[in-house]
């Protein structure tokens, strides 16, 4: 009996390794932009019948993800040189490479050509200096409308602070209206579709007062405020050639949070519960990596105040990271990685690196996410939380960052305030939803745009569309 048990073992571990080995050839094979090898390797894979659960599922997504990928990179290499000719008439291929070098121009090699990410040629002009000036001098100067609004809103909110000496103040009312709708015959007639939506998360803060207005269909189920990416469910039977929609309409309070942290009121214990568990590692996006260390040092040195580390760190992202589009966050391994490479990323990109590295300071941080619902600039948005224990949580979003002013109380609002106009959808990332979602998630670490399956699968960005429309009622 112990030769046969022994010899299963060895059978047991050798059927381990053997799949670690295929599944790591598999990521070689992805990686280096040979998909159509590593779809060919993934398929006879799945064929074998002695594969765990996990590994199976593993396997499917990651045919998934070469899907996503293409979907995130489909421009040519003439479709960028025709965006570029307006600013460069004389382009030609061989200039695109000092680009691609120095990885202002996002590409990967697919199948051995050569793909652009979609949005590509717009953030060359983000983040390359001398291509901003060029398009500058040719479009002129496009005003940001956020930025006019914030340097209009928060000198006027900093004051009526300084006048009530409240920590919450100016209270609006807002009601969305969110309507996501699958498009017509992606899911065969009669098939059952699920749909999961953002719902307001109830913070006994800054959000209050949330309430259901209407669903459609009816027979919505609204996760417990207790799942920290907070969902509402729906499901319907498709129609043929007709699309599937999803409604809600609900409504909360918003308020403006002050906190006003400085040197004194800025207190981090180091053996708190709170604080161990919100200065660990998570893989795979908070990663305390030998490269994300050695940005950590340049920006902190032998800073040892909490407070001026939160600073220091605050102001350098928002000095150096430039906001660009991103790819799809589950097509990125690490999101802090991959800012600390590049130098640049959307919202949730920074506020990442921004987690990552205040944990590894030993500031408890997490992530919080939703919308950005400033008039005129309705947009999915990301920040982050850190936590003083004189205090408790604070907003921070370093993506706002410094704002110009020569008010400190302005300059450095989102460094511990927040405005009435971030919509909290999310308390933490990549969190399991009410009720459970059976196959992997377009958005694998956010949630703001919902997710949709049915019995065949997930159902990707490309197979539906949404739109929220919001209203705002001063109380």
């Amino acid at each position: 009996m112990k030769i046969v048990s022994s010899l299963f073992t060895i059978i047991f571990f050798a059927a381990i390794m053997y799949s670690q080995e295929k599944i790591s050839t598999v990521d070689s094979l992805i990686n280096s932009g040979e998909f159509n090898k590593a779809k060919e390797l993934i398929h006879s894979e799945l064929c074998e019948a002695n594969l765990s659960a996990e590994v199976r599922y593993n396997l499917n997504f990651k045919l998934e993800l070469m899907d996503r990928v293409k979907l995130d990179f489909k421009r040519t290499e003439e479709d960028v040189l025709n965006a570029l000719r307006k600013y460069y008439p004389n382009i030609k291929s061989e200039d695109l490479r000092k680009w691609e070098v120095n990885n202002s121009l996002e590409m990967r090699m697919i199948n051995g050509e050569r793909r652009y990410f979609n949005n590509a040629v717009a953030n060359l002009f983000r983040i390359d200096n001398d291509a901003k000036k060029i398009k500058e001098s040719i479009d002129g100067i496009v005003p940001n409308k956020l930025t006019e609004f914030l340097s209009s809103y928060l000198p006027k909110l900093v004051v009526q602070h300084e006048t009530e000496k409240q920590k919450l103040i100016n209270p609006i009312k807002v009601k969305i209206n969110y309507t996501l709708s699958v498009k017509p015959n992606v899911v065969p007639d009669g098939e059952m579709i699920k749909c999961w939506l953002p719902f307001p998360k109830e913070t006994r803060r800054r959000q209050t007062e949330v309430k259901l207005i209407s669903s459609s269909p009816t027979n919505a189920i609204v996760a417990p405020d207790e799942f920290l990416q907070r969902t509402i469910f729906l499901q319907q039977k498709s129609i043929k050639d007709k699309p599937t929609v999803f409604n809600v309409e609900y409504s909360f309070l918003s308020y403006a949070e002050f906190n006003s942290i400085n040197e004194e009121n800025f207190v981090v214990v180091p053996d708190d519960s709170i604080t161990i568990e919100y200065t660990q590692e998570r893989a795979p996006h908070i990663i305390f990596s030998d490269e994300i260390k050695k940005l950590s040092d340049e920006i902190v040195g032998d800073e040892k105040n909490h407070y001026r580390i939160l600073k220091k760190i605050f102001t350098w992202i928002s000095k150096n990271i430039p906001w660009t589009s991103a790819l799809e966050y589950s097509t990125i391994p690490s999101l802090s990685g991959y800012c600390e490479k590049n130098r640049r990323g959307d919202c949730g990109i920074k506020a990442m690196l921004f987690v990552t590295l205040a944990r590894l300071n030993g500031i408890p941080a997490k992530w919080q996410s939703g919308w950005m619902l400033h008039p005129g600039n309705l947009n999915l948005h990301d920040w982050a939380e850190v936590y003083a224990n004189s205090i408790g949580w604070i907003p921070i979003d370093v993506d706002f960052g410094l704002q110009k002013s020569e008010k400190k109380k302005v300059k450095y609002f989102f460094l511990g305030n927040t405005d009435n106009y971030h919509f909290i959808v999310n308390d933490d990332f990549s969190q399991p939803f009410f009720p459970s979602k059976i196959f992997p998630r377009s958005e694998t670490v956010d949630f703001q745009r919902g997710e949709v399956e049915w019995r065949g699968g997930n159902l990707y960005f490309d197979k539906w569309n949404y739109k929220m429309d919001v209203t705002f009622e001063e109380k």
